[in-house]
């Protein structure tokens, strides 16, 4: 009908917010996880697994830079307290995933606060970054403010053209 707008679950930035949330989920079960995993074991036997891990790979390639990186990460993690980097990928891990699934399954009542956050993480990220440049950082900060506005324009058109499709998991 002409002059009838209608909300098109299969559009393009539909397709897309529903990619960036999947991804957002399985980086904040993945954090969740390492968060766990470096509380448990502590950095210092992560630190000799990598050593173990990757020792094999210097023999036939003693010049990995990518080996040499991550052998440097995690004896940094050595030289520093543990405490704030577990809180945080616990955190942030749990509180990522739990928006996630909401995300997917509830209402419009999570876009104000799935918004809010993510809003909070840019902040805090920008923040940081003036403390200390970082490409990775900005990365992610250009990739939480992307995600941002892809729940901004979902959570509008939700509130315009209705809920749409639900995913349903049983």
């Amino acid at each position: 009908m002409p002059g009838v707008t209608t909300r098109m679950p299969g559009t393009i930035f539909h397709r897309l917010y529903l990619a960036v949330i999947a991804i957002k989920g399985f980086d904040g079960v993945i954090e969740t996880i390492a968060g766990l995993v470096l509380a448990f074991a502590g950095s210092n036997r992560l630190y000799d697994l990598v050593l173990r891990a990757t020792a094999h790979h210097l023999e036939g390639h003693p010049d990995s830079v990518w080996v040499e990186v991550v052998r440097y990460w995690f004896y940094n993690l050595t030289q520093k307290s543990t405490f704030f980097i577990v809180f945080y990928l616990l955190v942030h891990g749990i509180l990522k995933s739990a928006i996630v699934i909401n995300l997917l399954l509830a209402g419009r009542w999570i876009f104000p606060i799935a918004a809010a956050v993510l809003a909070g993480f840019v902040a805090y990220m920008g923040y940081h970054l003036t403390l200390r440049w970082s490409w990775w950082l900005l990365s992610f900060a250009l990739f939480d403010m992307m995600t941002l506005a892809l729940v901004l324009n979902e959570w509008r058109n939700r509130v315009k053209f209705g809920p749409g499709p639900q995913i349903k998991l049983w």
